[in-house]
């Protein structure tokens, strides 16, 4: 399917999802509603979810549970939500890797993103931080490019595994800026952040929660961020992008979507009572705390439109990592 008809069928869903299946909105929800995360608990996707059901429920005046469904880049969570009743009650939190990446990488994906889901709310979003080993020459982006170019292929980066987004943040730094860093893949953050403290790379792109330990010891220093603009909660961090890249921006996205045919009604109650929680004090502070911040809207049309944006932004990534679908 071309670009433009994917873009085109979730801007449609966020508009008019849900014709096919009636549900009275005003008696939804009258049970326990279902978050699947296709990550294993207590990773970020899974404290974000978790700390957003209890306001939620708050809200909706019903259970939120959490059901985690991680392994096979999320195919098998999808696979689940997208056949489940389209009524509400079975959701499941997505990022750019599954509604971007996925189908760049995989040749035979059992699903079709924009036309088995539809967008509810976007959850959450944060940066990843640039992070360099103590013994790195540089303590600020633009001499972090200069070292690399003063030695071509003699620096390394690890990553939490061919295709994720540390990895294409990478890949599209070092096509951006013409750099040659030797790509390390790990098995997670829970790998390739130890291995950088350790020293056998040289450089890794993570969440601030899994370098800051390692930054506070003295063994990584934290130089800047994978988005556009300074992380609101953590300023003291640049952009990558300042080393002279427009518009670099690829951060952590949190999303929330039903399946495909869930009704308009349902959806947009849903999304209103997300976007009040995240306007709780307290409930914002637990996502400062956990290193992720509130997206400024919550609505299904503005998740549609982000999804817009993030997949032109991958396509290149993806050609410029070279990555082979499997």
């Amino acid at each position: 399917m071309k670009r433009r008809q994917v873009l085109g069928h979730f801007l449609g869903a966020a508009a008019t999802a849900g014709f096919a299946f009636p549900v009275r909105a005003q008696e939804y929800p009258s049970r326990t509603i279902k978050i699947v995360v296709p990550y294993a608990a207590g990773g970020s996707p899974d404290i974000v979810v978790r700390i957003l059901a209890q306001p939620i429920s708050a809200e909706l005046g019903q259970p939120v549970v959490v059901e985690n469904l991680p392994g096979s880049s999320g195919i098998a969570a999808i696979e689940q939500v997208k056949r489940a009743t389209p009524d509400g009650y079975t959701l499941i939190d997505c990022d750019a890797g599954h509604w971007a990446v996925n189908p760049l990488i995989k040749k035979q994906l059992p699903y079709s993103f924009e036309k088995d889901l539809a967008p509810v709310s976007m959850l959450s979003t944060s940066a990843l931080f640039l992070t360099v080993h103590e013994s790195f020459p540089a303590t600020n982006i633009n001499e972090v490019v200069a070292a690399v170019k003063a030695k071509p292929g003699f620096y390394s980066y690890g990553s939490s595994g061919i295709g994720s987004l540390h990895h294409l943040t990478m890949e599209a730094f070092k096509a951006g800026l013409g750099l040659d860093i030797l790509h390390v893949p790990y098995k997670g953050t829970g790998q390739s952040v130890p291995a950088l403290a350790a020293g056998q790379v040289s450089m890794a792109i993570a969440a601030f929660n899994s370098v800051a330990p390692f930054a506070k010891a003295g063994k990584v220093r934290i130089l800047a961020a994978n988005t556009r603009e300074r992380a609101s909660i953590l300023k003291d961090y640049p952009p990558m992008g300042d080393a002279g890249l427009k518009d670099f921006h690829f951060p952590g996205e949190n999303a929330l979507f039903a399946p495909a045919a869930t009704p308009k009604a349902v959806i947009d109650k849903l999304a209103a009572a997300i976007g009040r929680a995240q306007k709780d004090p307290n409930t914002i502070a637990k996502l400062h705390a956990a290193g992720v911040e509130p997206p400024p809207t919550s609505t299904p049309a503005a998740l549609a439109e982000t999804i817009k944006r993030d997949i032109p932004r991958y396509q290149a990534a993806v050609k410029a990592a070279k990555v082979e679908p499997d």
